[in-house]
């Protein structure tokens, strides 16, 4: 889900590895020879099969439930089409951001730097000296963005635990152990989900209290095999008596098609992972096959369950595909599965928001308080994700709007500019330029459109979200 995840587990991070006090990045630019920049393997690294399964659990969350609904939103032909599209695209820009991380670390005669520290040096190489002169900006813009990344999924979750929650409670009494055959439902009208979202806001408060990473260890855990066994289920759902397609439109309305661009990308989600898992690797030169391979899988994953969902729910498909399934015990027990999982991963999104606001603050008070503010910034933080998901409550939209604003910027516009102004200085064929330049604007246009259509669906909504009081098995 993002490069937290991947210091569950006990191992050097060489990311904390810099130049010297006394060099700024330009020196080190200057003063180290590619031929003294040396990879570090050798301890605690991973194989490639534990880089692959690190891979492919960062992508799976709640975007990859959103997928049906996105490809509704594009067209059962385009939709797939598009997506196949924005992988290969998204694939192309992670090895991008990779290739210029070693460029810089073959420079700086570093092992390993993160996402910030690649986009600040490569605005150093640039032969412009007012982006050299602003270089620190892009780390800040980085960071900007990941904090907008992360504490998005919070919101995300939030929305996703009390729509669940919500069915599953308001259909208990009509839930039955047959999932056979189609049943009207009943539902017992409840709380609103916002306050279902109060209801969780304690609970993620206390859990987000965990500071040491390696402690969540167990929920990441327990988050994984309950994702995974509810993956499972859905798909053994989703493949049987698929209805007959002919009535779903082949291309959707483009008014529609900024909300797809906007799940989509928002479910490629990975981007930020590339470089941790490339560093951690006991095998790092092996990285760009395995990239393909597990993007590949990825996105096998994403085409299969997105154009699955549609065809098998149509029209009704909702924000999650959970939120589909039939009005049996079997399937109730997958939304709950899938939301523990949700419930345990928030802390683990949590993580990289704290770890770039939290000393901000806390370096500007006395030792003996540094304890006390840093548990009331976590608060006020989970406390903010709340507050947002309350203001939005739909959760497509809140999945579309993410995916434009910030992971359309991490994903799609940096990774084609930051390897203009490293390699600008040195000679770029014409063509690699143009092509740049062409994902980057297309992620432009995709973020300006997606984000003013999530934010009009909002203020004036086309259709009100759908609300299914009958669930129906076609098993």
């Amino acid at each position: 889900m993002s490069t937290q995840r991947l210091r569950d587990e006990d191992y050097h991070d060489y990311s904390s590895t810099d130049v010297s006090p006394e060099e700024s990045p330009s020196e080190g630019l200057s003063n180290f020879s590619s031929a003294s920049y040396q990879r570090f393997g050798e301890r605690n690294s991973t194989t490639l099969p534990q880089t692959l399964i690190h891979l492919l659990k960062g992508n799976i969350g709640t975007g990859l439930l959103g997928l049906p609904l996105a490809v509704k939103n594009a067209g059962i032909l385009l939709g797939p089409l598009s997506l196949l599209v924005i992988s290969m695209v998204a694939v192309h820009c992670m090895s991008v951001l990779v290739k210029c991380a070693h460029h810089f670390c073959r420079r700086l005669n570093k092992p390993y730097l993160d996402y910030g520290e690649t986009v600040m040096c490569g605005l150093e190489a640039s032969p412009s000296a007012w982006l050299r002169n602003h270089s620190h900006w892009g780390r800040h813009i980085v960071d900007f963005f990941l904090i907008i990344t992360q504490l998005g999924f919070c919101c995300v979750y939030f929305v996703f635990l009390a729509d669940n929650f919500k069915q599953v409670i308001e259909a208990a009494n009509g839930t039955t152990n047959n999932c056979h055959h189609n049943e009207t439902v009943v539902l017992t009208p409840t709380m609103d989900s916002r306050l279902y979202m109060l209801s969780f806001l304690p609970f993620l408060v206390l859990l987000v209290f965990i500071r040491n990473l390696r402690a969540l260890t167990i929920f990441s855990l327990l988050a994984n095999v309950s994702m995974l066994a509810s993956l499972v289920m859905i798909y053994q759902f989703i493949v049987q008596r698929i209805p007959d397609p002919s009535q779903l439109p082949l291309v959707a309305s483009w008014k529609t098609y900024p909300l797809f661009f906007g799940t989509a990308i928002f479910s490629f989600e990975s981007i930020g992972m590339v470089l941790p898992l490339e560093n951690k690797m006991k095998e790092p030169q092996k990285f760009p096959l395995l990239l393909f391979l597990g993007m590949g899988i990825v996105t096998a994953l994403y085409i299969s369950l997105g154009t699955l969902g549609y065809l098998q729910f149509g029209a009704n498909v909702q924000g999650s595909l959970t939120l589909n399934l039939p009005n049996c015990w079997l399937y109730q027990s997958v939304k709950l599965l899938y939301s523990m999982g949700i419930f345990f991963t928030y802390a683990l999104q949590f993580y990289v928001p704290a770890e770039i606001i939290i000393p901000f603050f806390v370096s500007r008070v006395p030792d003996h308080c540094h304890l006390l503010v840093d548990l009331f910034v976590r608060t006020m933080l989970v406390g903010l994700t709340c507050v947002l998901a309350v203001l939005i409550p739909r959760l497509d939209l809140v999945i579309s709007l993410v995916g434009s604003v910030s992971s359309s910027a991490l994903a799609l516009i940096i990774p084609p500019l930051l390897e203009i102004t490293t390699y600008c200085a040195e000679g770029m064929n014409p063509v690699v330029i143009a092509k740049d330049v062409l994902i980057s604007v297309l992620g432009c246009m995709g973020f300006v459109v997606g984000t003013y259509q999530a934010l009009y669906e909002l203020i004036q909504p086309s259709h009100a979200p759908i609300s299914l009081n009958a669930t129906h098995a076609s098993v």
